[in-house]
């Protein structure tokens, strides 16, 4: 099971980094990240065929392609936004993170606009 790989992998990360935070933060920090980015890798190949299921059954049902695309996006900007954020939090410097944060709510805001107006939209044509 992959979780086994994963959890292995941090286990094995999160210890080195406690033994190399004194006598080395540099590095210690350097492996925080690069444990980081390679669960990241891991995890965004799993999560491509879920996408891909998604984006069969948005077919099925006639989804307007723009509509799931877009929601595609804004899990996309949660998570890379999240896993930035927690990286710099890693490193100790929360106020980027908070920054990072901010951008991704921001940025999902944005993108959420058309759905919200479709919305808006189909409420309004549901009222007599």
């Amino acid at each position: 099971m992959e979780i086994f790989k994963i959890v292995a992998l941090g286990i094995v990360a999160t210890i080195l980094t406690i033994v190399l935070k004194n006598q080395k933060p540099e590095i210690s920090i350097q492996i925080s990240i690069a444990t980081g980015i390679i669960i990241f890798i891991f995890i965004a190949t799993k999560l491509a065929s879920v996408l891909e299921v998604l984006n069969m059954f948005a077919q099925k049902i006639n989804m307007d392609v723009v509509y799931i695309t877009t929601i595609f996006k804004i899990v996309g900007i949660a998570y890379i936004a999240e896993f930035g954020a927690q990286v710099c939090k890693d490193a100790g410097e929360t106020a980027i993170a908070s920054k990072i944060e901010l951008a991704g709510k921001v940025l999902i805001m944005v993108l959420s606009v058309p759905i919200l107006l479709a919305l808006f939209h189909l409420i309004v044509q549901l009222m007599p």
